[in-house]
């Protein structure tokens, strides 16, 4: 079956993570309520391994073959951005979170404030959300104090607001974080909640061969991932199934999204393929990161902005 080229994008900005096995006696020791099957192997990544799967695509962009009406192909590249991120572990961080916040000095805060002399309209609605650049991003900082023992403890968030050319690049952001929270390269998917989770924001950057301008090639995307090995069983999206099952022994973990948001696209390119099923798959990942955001009480900047703009 020929790939359309929402397939080609998802499979090709999916990361495929170095994977260990959890020793046996360490099994026992796990959260019941985050892993409640019984599993003689527990395979489990290191968030340093995650972020070390973007290396490549953060330097040069991820490269995406697309296939055109008139038989010719060419590769579009996309660049990661770390557009959203929580980190939800066992252990209680509350503390030395609140002392963060509090103090205004944490590295959950963002400098979006920052003034911008040569601002666009759109540049000035991306910023313009309603969500103060002082909170340490969209969570309601009630519900951080008051987490139960199915979510777990708050260890990290971060909510990008920086218009696109003002990000760092998703490597360089995370070693930033990593200063002050070494368990951004430490923890493992299996000290993680099913609550911890994070977004990815793709935009394009060129093509090959270069020459055309295509409007449906300007299109972005925020992709949406979770981050526990309490979900690395579970079939999150159904169409992704094919690339589950040629996955050989010994090849990683691949986190295909649970969501997707998308931002200037026109056209029929992406929604085209698979006699239309594309469109309703569009619409159901959109759906899904929905209601993610709405049952964790977010307020992510980066899926207001696209979805606002999209739908006027």
């Amino acid at each position: 079956m020929t790939q359309s080229i929402l397939d080609c994008f998802l499979q090709c900005t999916t990361p495929i993570v170095q994977s260990q096995y959890l020793p046996k006696t360490e099994i026992k020791s796990l959260n019941r309520l985050w892993h409640p099957w019984e599993r003689e192997n527990v395979e489990y990544f290191t968030l340093r391994d995650l972020w070390n799967s973007y290396d490549e695509w953060s330097a040069y962009g991820a490269g995406v073959p697309i296939s055109l009406t008139n038989n010719e192909t060419l590769v579009q590249y996309y660049v990661p951005y770390l557009s959203a991120i929580q980190i939800f572990t066992t252990t209680s961080s509350i503390n030395c979170l609140r002392e963060e916040i509090d103090s205004g000095d944490g590295e959950t805060r963002d400098s979006s404030s920052e003034s911008c002399s040569d601002e666009s309209e759109s540049e000035k609605l991306w910023r313009s959300d309603g969500c103060s650049s002082e909170d340490g991003g969209g969570f309601e900082q009630d519900n951080v104090w008051q987490l139960n023992d199915r979510l777990g403890y708050l260890y990290f968030q971060y909510f990008e607001r920086l218009t696109p050319y003002g990000r760092v690049p998703l490597m360089d952001k995370i070693n930033g974080f990593a200063r002050k929270y070494p368990g951004l390269l430490s923890l493992r998917s299996v000290d993680l909640s099913p609550a911890s989770w994070m977004a990815v924001a793709w935009y394009p950057i060129y093509h090959i061969p270069m020459g055309r301008t295509i409007k449906d090639l300007s299109t972005c995307f925020l992709t949406y991932y979770t981050l526990s090995s309490s979900f690395q069983d579970l079939d999150i999206e159904d169409d992704m199934e094919s690339t589950r099952r040629k996955r050989k022994e010994g090849e990683g973990i691949s986190l295909p999204p649970f969501g997707l948001a998308t931002y200037k696209m026109q056209g029929s390119m992406w929604v085209s393929g698979n006699h239309g099923r594309d469109q309703k798959r569009l619409t159901s990942l959109l759906s899904v990161a929905d209601s993610w955001l709405k049952q964790l009480r977010v307020q992510h900047h980066d899926f207001n902005y696209f979805t606002g703009i999209r739908h006027g």
